[in-house]
């Protein structure tokens, strides 16, 4: 029998999607909070949106970007045990050559092609990183001793369903994007080389996450971004959308414990074994109007200093349909993330929000002044 507790300090961990959002942030928790843990980081840096912002995560991460080149190591100069590769999880011998070189105890697969309207309009770049990278890094795990891979799901895989808030039993066989359904497909393909190689899996269904550098293309970057040169804001299914929104420190809290809880590998009343898989929502479960939370996204941008006091939101928003691909409400059933993990998100969508617009304003505002 799999322990079931791993204790990650001391451990070679690797974080795929390094320069992401949620990848840069769980790296930096990681190198806080753990003693001798040595992390490798792997991303391609695409420009699916500005690299710049990706540099800039890891820059706060001690590695500059003149210093990072294809396929080669990148040092920190300030994160001790933390080693960055430019590279993409689609190309199987980099992925190869890497897990030979350093022996991963734990793997979070973090690096995917984001976003469901881009993914129709773009469906080449979800099937080489979110089918082929991932089937890479399954192989790749196949084939040496992994204690856990840790990996991301998605909120999307709900599709249309009208039963609320989602639970992890749920049938999630309707995508309405293919992002959706590549992030299904994760699951299955995790399922299945779990069942037939006993490598413990864990995925985990992100909520729209938030927070200070976060990705440009989500709704409450995006509208800062217009709001600031002046341009309407759309705000789909005329404002009835719901969303379950998980601040960035929510979800790195949520995704290192479950690193060190692997699934075990037990025996079912038959005699057989189990596959050593489990996967879970990491949502704030309390879903916010789309226009409610247009309202405290704009009260904190004035507080921040990002927008004047007199500035008219009323003049600045539009009503649209639904966008193809969308889904008017996502909300997380978490309990089961609680009653394993003895966790559940904390942070309001205020608090989150303020903290976002403060660091907008020191990164953008307060830039382009100086």
């Amino acid at each position: 029998m799999l322990p079931s507790n791993i204790d990650i300090s001391g451990k070679t961990v690797l974080v795929t999607g390094a320069a992401g959002f949620i990848g840069a942030n769980l790296v930096k928790r990681l190198v806080q909070d753990y003693k001798d843990i040595k992390i490798i980081g792997l991303d391609n840096i695409n420009d699916y949106y500005p690299v710049e912002l990706k540099y800039y995560r890891l820059a706060e991460l001690g590695v500059e970007r003149q210093h990072i080149a294809d396929g080669q190591a990148s040092l920190s100069n300030s994160c001790p045990g933390f080693l960055f590769f430019k590279g993409d999880i689609a190309d199987k011998r980099l992925v190869s050559s890497i897990f030979d070189r350093y022996q991963f105890d734990v793997v979070v697969n973090l690096a995917a092609q984001a976003g469901v309207r881009y993914s129709i309009e773009n469906p080449d770049a979800y099937i080489q990183s979110n089918i082929i990278g991932f089937y890479n890094i399954l192989e790749a795990c196949r084939h040496h001793t992994v204690q856990h891979l840790v990996y991301a799901s998605s909120s999307s895989v709900y599709g249309g369903n009208a039963k609320i808030p989602f639970s992890t039993d749920d049938n999630v066989d309707h995508p309405v994007s293919l992002y959706a359904a590549t992030k299904k497909s994760n699951e299955l393909f995790a399922h299945c080389y779990s069942k037939l190689y006993g490598i413990p899996t864990t995925g985990l269904r992100f909520f729209t996450v938030y927070g200070p550098a976060g990705r440009p293309d989500m709704a409450y970057f995006g509208f800062t971004n217009k709001l600031l040169k002046d341009e309407k804001i759309q705000i789909y299914n005329y404002g009835n959308c719901r969303r379950d929104f998980t601040y960035i420190d929510d979800i790195v809290e949520g995704v290192v414990r479950v690193m060190k809880r692997a699934p075990e590998c037990k025996k079912g009343s038959d005699g057989l074994s189990l596959s050593p898989y489990a996967i879970y929502n990491i949502g704030g479960g309390q879903p916010e109007n789309l226009l409610a939370f247009v309202q405290i996204l704009q009260e904190e941008l004035v507080c921040a200093g990002v927008l004047p006091q007199d500035y008219d939101f009323e003049a600045h928003k539009e009503l649209v349909p639904m966008q193809p691909g969308d889904v008017p409400t996502t909300y997380a059933d978490a309990c089961e993330l609680e009653r394993d993990f003895g966790f559940i998100p904390k942070i309001t969508l205020r608090e989150g929000l303020r903290r976002f617009a403060r660091w907008y304003s020191s990164f953008y505002c307060m830039r382009s002044r100086g």
